[in-house]
Formats: structure tokens, sequence, C-alpha cells
């Protein structure tokens, strides 16, 4: 695969950025697409591994070398199919996975390894420039109906792999536009909502329908469920973790998932600026050092913010891989994202203990300790104090970036449905809960993950409900189930 020795000739190229002093004037993507020669000697970089890891380290299983040496070859439309035969949404993995497929990348174990995400990214705009990506409705339709309960990546991958084996299908969303977290938690500079209109666009013309501002057990009866031959929750894992400690109701303490979407709805001039939830001319501290975290620095620069700083309980994880972290394993390695770089401060083995705010119940300082980890005697990290360590840090606006703990209860609790140790739905290898007919996917069926994964994983779910339907299926799988199927 690749060029033979081509990894000794060309370096890995990272797609480059725009200025921060310009990209931070608007809520645009702001990366520079290489050209096309550079995006040829990428793909030149896969050696022809033997055992190519990239495939087991990628959920989709998506045929890394194969796409890389079409694209080397110049043979563009070749690699798309390649791409598009484990992967529903490349245009969304290209700009949001965190790319764990590079981190076990073979080359990676001596050299920067193959820039996979970056050539995947324009594989798949090179497919929608030409116009090869278009809507292939199924030549045939069963008799089945399919309810897919979320618009999220999970919800989409289902729905067009379910409408592919010819059945009926029809999205359910609860906000205003399809897309779920995509659409409303993940900012427009790292991808433009266009990107998924035009997705969409594609999927309604397949004959996939769409329901949105339709909240199941709300404005939409259990009930109203019952004419469908299946339902598929892609809920997701939206019940935010929160920070009980004196103060926390104080005006200016924001959930981060309360903070982007509001965001995001101004951008797209869906509402007004609420100024309790803005960054603009206020000290902002992020607590929370993930992506969510990241996402919400560079969204209160974009907002003006005076000062932005960022909490991190944990200690400042080293720039390589340790010992107890090889290869091919994911590296828990310091991540300095473009948001970190756009202007930020970042405090490590640091923990908030109050929230202090003024007679008016705005907050205007967060209180702090600094901290340590030790082993216990069951070699368990233990988390201690330092004393005399307290600090009073000046703050309007406190970001709460500290993930979610499950999915919200209303709706498994309307369908009786039983929920693992983790509150998560409960279901078996074929994505099948209790109650035979539904199904579950994504963060509500495995918690908190990435993007690649939610798509891995609505297409999995689709795959097993067109069996529980139909008996067998012709729709790929990447693993074999459990359960004999009705």
């Amino acid at each position: 695969m690749g060029k033979l020795r081509g990894f000794l000739e060309h370096q890995r190229l990272n797609e480059k950025n725009i200025q921060v002093k310009e990209r931070v004037k608007n809520y645009k993507e702001f990366t520079i697409a290489p050209n096309e020669k550079e995006l040829q000697d990428q793909g030149a970089r896969c050696m022809d591994c033997g055992v190519p890891f990239c495939h087991s380290g990628c959920p989709l299983g998506n045929l890394i070398p194969d796409f890389n040496d079409a694209v080397y070859r110049n043979e563009w439309e070749k690699a798309l199919k390649i791409l598009h035969s484990t992967n529903n949404f490349p245009e969304f993995t290209g700009r949001l996975c965190p790319a764990p497929c590079e981190e076990s990348c073979v080359l990676g174990i001596i050299n920067p390894p193959v820039s996979i995400e970056m050539i995947e990214k324009y594989i798949v705009e090179r497919g929608f420039k030409e116009g090869w990506i278009k809507a292939i409705p199924p030549k045939k339709r069963t008799n089945k109906s399919i309810a897919i309960i979320g618009s999220g990546p999970a919800g989409l991958a289902a729905a067009q792999q379910l409408n592919r084996a010819g059945h009926y299908v029809t999205v359910f969303e609860r906000d205003e536009k399809i897309g779920g977290l995509l659409r409303y938690g993940i900012p427009d500079f790292k991808m433009e909502k266009n990107i998924i209109d035009r997705r969409v666009k594609i999927l309604k013309d397949e004959g996939i329908k769409f329901k949105t501002n339709v909240e199941v057990g709300k404005n939409l009866s259990i009930k109203d469920l019952d004419s469908f031959d299946a339902i598929v929750l892609c809920i997701g894992a939206s019940v935010q973790r929160k920070l009980p400690i004196p103060g926390a109701e104080l005006n200016g303490v924001v959930q981060a998932m309360d903070f982007l979407p509001k965001s995001n709805r101004w951008v797209d001039g869906k509402s007004m600026i609420d100024k309790e939830c803005h960054a603009n001319g206020k000290d902002v501290i992020v607590i929370g050092g993930g992506d969510t975290g990241s996402d919400c620095i560079g969204t209160s620069n974009r907002q003006g913010a005076k000062s932005v700083t960022n909490f991190e309980i944990m200690p400042k994880p080293s720039n390589y891989r340790t010992d107890e972290n090889p290869w091919p394993f994911w590296p828990f390695k310091l991540k300095t994202t473009s948001s970190h770089e756009e202007g930020s401060f970042r405090e490590w083995n640091i923990m908030t203990k109050e929230f202090i705010g003024d007679k008016d119940g705005k907050l205007k300082f967060l209180k702090t300790v600094n901290v340590k980890w030790e082993k216990d005697d069951d070699n368990k990290m233990k988390l201690i104090e330092k004393p005399n360590s307290s600090k009073e840090w000046p703050c309007e606006l406190a970001l709460l970036a500290l993930g979610f703990s499950g999915p919200e209860p209303s709706l498994s609790s309307q369908l009786k449905l039983e929920l693992d140790e983790n509150s998560n739905i409960k279901s078996n290898k074929n994505y099948q809960t209790n109650i035979p007919h539904i199904f579950s996917a994504g963060d509500v069926r495995r918690g908190q993950s990435l993007i690649v994964w939610a798509i891995s994983e609505g297409r999995e779910a689709a795959y097993n409900v067109d069996r529980y339907l139909m008996g067998s299926s012709n729709l790929p799988l990447k693993e074999g189930g459990d359960l004999p199927i009705k």
C-alpha cells in the first residue's frame, strides 16, 4: 500500500490553520486545504506494514491502507467508495474524530503516523466537489417501518443503513434541526452546519423522513410508536455531571452543554444573545479538560472573553507515551487543541471548592485548592488536598465541562426498558433491549463516547434490526451477535 519506502521520502503533513488573530473574529472553519500533490504524498507514507493496526484502532474498521493507496495513485473516486463502504459520514469523522487509527498506526512507532484523518476529510470533500456523492434510494421497499429516536450520528447512520435495506424509516428529533450534538454541541468553527445540511438533504432524497420539534413521550405519545415494526433509540447520554459545591446555584455557573448550544443557535440566527451565558468582557474559567472544555475555550474567545482559564483536576500529562501506556493503545498524553492555542491559561492538579457571588447572586470568584494524587494500600489513586494552597480567582462565568452521567431517564421509564449499572439502556450484542422490537445504539447504550463509535453503533444496530425484521440481512456487519432473532 502506498509508495514503497514513501514514509522515508515524505514527512507527515498536518492541516494548516488560519492565523489566530483572524480566525477568532468569526465562527467559520479555519483550516487550509493541502493541494492534491501534498495529499498524494501523505497517502504514499502508508507503509504496507503487513498487519495494519489502524484497522483495529478504528471502531468502524475503515479500510485505511486501501484508501491511502488509492489517493497516492490519484484514484479519488475509488478512495471515496472504499471510505464509504465502512463509514456513512466521513465528513463528520474527518473533522471531529480524535483519530484512534493514527495512534495505532505502525509507522507511529518510529515516526509521526500517517495523516489518516486529514486524508479522509479531503477524500469526502473531493467527492462532494465532483458530484460523486448522490442520493441512492433503494430499488425495492419492504413493508416494514422503523422509528429512529434521535438524529445524532448514531441515529443518522442507523437510518441510512435501514433505508438502504428497503425499510421505511422515520427519524424523530426533539430540536428544531437535525444533527443532535453535531448541530448544537459542536461549535461551527470545528464544523460548519452546512456540512450537516448537505448530508441530510441526501438522506431525505433517499427516502428517509425527518420530523423535528418532536419529543417522544412528551408531544408525541409513546402509543404513537405502536405502528412501527421496530424502534431504535439513539437519544445520547445528555445528563450533565454537576459540581455540588457551595455557590453552584449562582448566576454565572453554567453547564457547558447549555453554553455551547446557545452560542450555536445565535450563530445560526435562531436566538438572541443570553448575556448571563455569554463570555464577552468576563473572566471565564472552564472546569474540565476534555474536548467539551476545549470547545468552551474557543467559543469564549470568539465571544470576547476578558480572560480564559482551564482547570483540570488531574496531573499534567506527559508529552509522550509512558511505559505504562504502550503502543498501540490510546495514548494518555498532553493534548493541545487549536482552541488552547487561541488564548487560555491551563491549570493542573486543581480542584474548585466554592463559587463566591455578590449580594445580587452573581458569580464573582472561585475558590480552589491544589491537589496531588497518591496510590493507597490497594494501589488505587487517591486525591489529597495540599495544605495552605487555597486561592481565589476572579470569575464571572464558570463553565462546567465535566462530562455526562448517562441518558435522560424519561423515555426509558415510559417504555419500561431495563438499564445497566451505569444508567445506560441495557441491550445485548444484537443491540436489542428487554423489549425485542426496541433497539438502542450510541451513547445511550455505551455511555459518553466518540463520534466514530456512534456511527459504528448505528451501523451495527441497523444490521440487527434488519435481521430481526427479515430473518437475515445483507447489510455489512463488523461483529456477530449472540441472540437468536425472532
